[in-house]
């Protein structure tokens, strides 16, 4: 009459599996950040890119690109190829190719640099010493 047979599980579907896509990254990014909320006491040094928009209390020097973000506040001499300013600086910049104040930071110290960009509405206490490239 009843069959005490239990009917059989059905198997799992089968998921096709995806390729990994990594996306690549652009020029823009391929520098390091240190982020809001990081502090770091000592020297830094990169190589190619790095946006800070920590705290530094040190010097920081690079052959590179150093962005200065806006919540960033450095206390400490900078040395790199191009420096960007968006944040506070006490201390003094050795720009190799440019430095660059933007609208809204603040800094104490003296730059020197073949080229100076200051905005503004840019805070800039210190001297600048526009020097040719070797």
């Amino acid at each position: 009459m009843f069959a005490s047979r239990k009917p059989e599980p059905t198997p799992p579907a089968i998921q096709p599996v995806r390729p990994l896509v990594i996306p690549e990254r652009s020029p823009a990014q391929s520098g390091g950040i240190l982020s809001r909320g990081v502090s770091i006491t000592g020297s830094v040094k990169f190589r190619n890119q790095l946006l800070i928009d920590g705290e530094v209390k040190g010097s920081i020097d690079s052959q590179g690109t150093l962005t200065v973000g806006e919540h960033a506040q450095i206390r400490g001499e900078i040395r790199a190829k191009s420096v960007t300013v968006k944040g506070t600086v006490e201390g003094n910049v050795f720009a190799e190719d440019r430095c660059e104040l933007q609208a809204g930071c603040s800094l104490r110290g003296d730059i020197e640099a073949p080229r100076l960009v200051v905005d503004e509405n840019a805070t800039f206490l210190g001297s600048a010493k526009i020097v040719t490239k070797k």
